[in-house]
């Protein structure tokens, strides 16, 4: 019972925001119980918040190690190694995030920004197109989708996605019409006060 008390101390001073101290404890649910995870997810978490991504990676894989089968484990991993600039490495967790649990969209979206980041265009664009028909009301989603597909040179998918977009975001939409090049559908967004 010592783990849970840990854990259950460290869950107190991390929701009244003491990260180090909590981090502190949970350790020490781990030392008392090193196969209880929660206390692991927990840190991992804390040091990603922190944009101390190196030092979560081992705790994200800690959790994974015992549960391969958790999607948001592998999202997590997928994020921290997308931050530290591991695309290869991130595209493969977020694959496998997606593989376990196709509808986490945040999964897909992490896919397709990692893809595009090592120049894979066409694989961004897949990826990105999954993200934003599970969550077709963010914006992010659709401007990087309308990007990809401005990469490929595909105009006429780009006009789809200003379209899209139009509907729930006109800023949005102004801003990949513009990073996008698209002068020719200004017209659409002329009249937003910015």
């Amino acid at each position: 019972m010592e783990h849970w008390q840990y854990y259950l101390r460290g869950r107190l001073l991390e929701l009244f925001g003491f990260k180090p101290q909590a981090i502190a404890t949970y350790s020490a649910a781990m030392r008392a119980k090193p196969d209880f995870l929660r206390p692991a997810n927990r840190i991992a978490y804390l040091l990603a918040s922190q944009d101390r991504f190196a030092e979560a990676e081992p705790y994200f894989e800690t959790v994974l190690h015992a549960d391969p089968g958790n999607a948001v484990a592998h999202f997590n991993l997928g994020f921290t190694l997308d931050k530290r600039g591991q695309y290869a490495k991130a595209i493969e967790a977020f694959r496998e995030a997606t593989r376990l649990n196709p509808k986490i969209d945040r999964a897909w979206y992490g896919m397709g920004l990692s893809h595009a980041a090592l120049g894979q265009h066409e694989n961004a664009a897949k990826a990105l197109h999954e993200a934003a028909t599970l969550q077709p009301m963010n914006p992010h989603a659709w401007y990087q989708l309308g990007m990809s597909y401005h990469t490929l040179r595909n105009p006429e998918k780009v006009n789809e996605v200003v379209m899209h977009l139009l509907r729930f975001d006109p800023k949005m939409t102004r801003k990949l019409i513009h990073d996008a090049e698209r002068s020719d559908l200004a017209h659409l967004v002329k009249d937003l006060v910015v």
